[in-house]
């Protein structure tokens, strides 16, 4: 998968643990994502540090030729 980023377009990272209702809901409890009605909050961290390096790569791939 690629993707041309032009020069002044600007990239987010989004992160989430559902994305609904653009994908199927997360309800966090395990129970089936159709007929489920416990909904849990979630709580994600990111860490970032020495111990724990997160980070985001992305590739810088030659111009397509066409």
């Amino acid at each position: 998968m690629s993707h041309v980023f032009r020069a002044g377009h600007r990239i987010r990272l989004q992160i989430t643990s559902s994305c609904f209702p653009r994908f199927s809901r997360n309800l966090n409890t395990g129970e089936d994502v159709g007929t489920g009605t416990r909904m849990r909050t979630a709580r994600n961290t990111v860490l970032h540090s020495a111990g724990y390096p997160s980070h985001l790569r992305l590739a810088v791939a030659d111009r397509a030729r066409g």
